[in-house]
């Protein structure tokens, strides 16, 4: 079984499209691939410095994050979704959110989310592991 995490972005209520220029400079640094990945892709193979890795799929509204390893790909997912002010889906189905983006989510949504200043590794590992 597979362990993963989602990124969401919401403007007035409904699932926006993530920016994907963001996502791409964002990730570049990070890429594991050797080869040049055509303009095109949305997926992406990441190593931190720390040699943890993950899988990023970018579908539709949806980022997948496949296997993400603890340590600083967890701090390259907060930035992701801090620079696209959106939100981190765990897999104990709560969501973590900037605070300013509460305004965005649909109705009933903020009920299973955790608010923060800003997002960041530890946040998410706080979250992750069912402690709010």
């Amino acid at each position: 079984m597979s362990y993963g995490l989602a990124v969401y972005k919401f403007t007035e209520g409904e699932l926006a499209a993530p920016d994907i220029a963001v996502v791409r400079a964002l990730l570049a640094p990070y890429r594991a691939a050797l080869e040049e990945d055509p303009v095109g892709d949305t997926d992406f193979w990441i190593r931190a410095a720390d040699g943890g890795e993950a899988e990023i799929s970018v579908v539709d509204d949806i980022i997948s994050i496949e296997r993400p390893s603890p340590g600083q790909v967890k701090e390259i997912i907060a930035e992701l979704a801090n620079r696209l002010r959106a939100g981190i889906l765990t897999p104990r189905g709560s969501f973590l959110f900037r605070e300013d983006c509460r305004t965005h989510l649909p109705e009933g949504l903020e009920a299973d989310a955790v608010f923060v200043t800003e997002i960041t590794r530890e946040a998410l590992e706080s979250v992750e592991s069912g402690a709010k």
